[in-house]
């Protein structure tokens, strides 16, 4: 199957964008003056810190999932298990690894593949691809509140939106060199 028929290359697309766009909103974040990432604001979650650590637990809930395993609420029972900014960003690159290798490892027919989701009351059951849609936009989502609460902050908010198309290389080749990936990588 070439990129022009194969349906799971948008998926390693989206991947590699989350890990990126987390990867420049760690660093914009690692720049905040003391106080600033724990600092009460207006937003789902009411700090930066807190939306950080909500985008972790629920990605660890749905990789989780899609890997198969049953973690299910587990993943949240402790809605900020990380308190400072390195170790969250370290436990955030490690699942956007995990998340990166599964959507590397897909086949046209795993997207169809029904997920077990074990919500602790009950266990849902989606396509594969339903779940990673909903992850990602999930990622996104929050990634933009912390975008939005960036902005009252020291920090200026990062460029997000710019590592899909070949066209932004240039745009995002800090982000891709410290991750260690190329271009061609990127754009398989």
């Amino acid at each position: 199957m070439d990129d022009l028929t194969d349906p799971t290359r948008v998926f390693r697309k989206l991947a590699r964008n989350n890990a990126l766009a987390n990867w420049r909103l760690y660093q914009a974040c690692a720049r905040l003056r003391p106080g600033e990432l724990e600092a009460a604001r207006t937003s789902f979650f009411p700090s930066i810190l807190k939306t950080l650590n909500h985008i972790l637990v629920v990605d660890w809930f749905y990789v989780d999932a899609l890997e198969g395993g049953r973690l299910g609420p587990k993943a949240w029972e402790d809605e900020e298990p990380l308190h400072d900014l390195p170790g969250l960003a370290e436990a955030q690159a490690a699942v956007d690894r995990r998340l990166l290798d599964f959507c590397d490892r897909l086949t046209a027919g795993d997207l169809a593949r029904i997920v077990a989701v074990h919500r602790g009351d009950r266990v849902q059951h989606d396509r594969c691809d339903d779940i990673l849609s909903h992850l990602f936009q999930h990622q996104t989502h929050h990634r933009g509140q912390v975008h939005a609460m960036l902005a009252g902050t020291s920090v200026k908010p990062p460029q997000l939106d710019e590592f899909i198309v070949g066209d932004d290389a240039e745009a995002r080749r800090d982000a891709m060199a410290a991750l260690g990936w190329s271009e061609a990588e990127l754009m398989r």
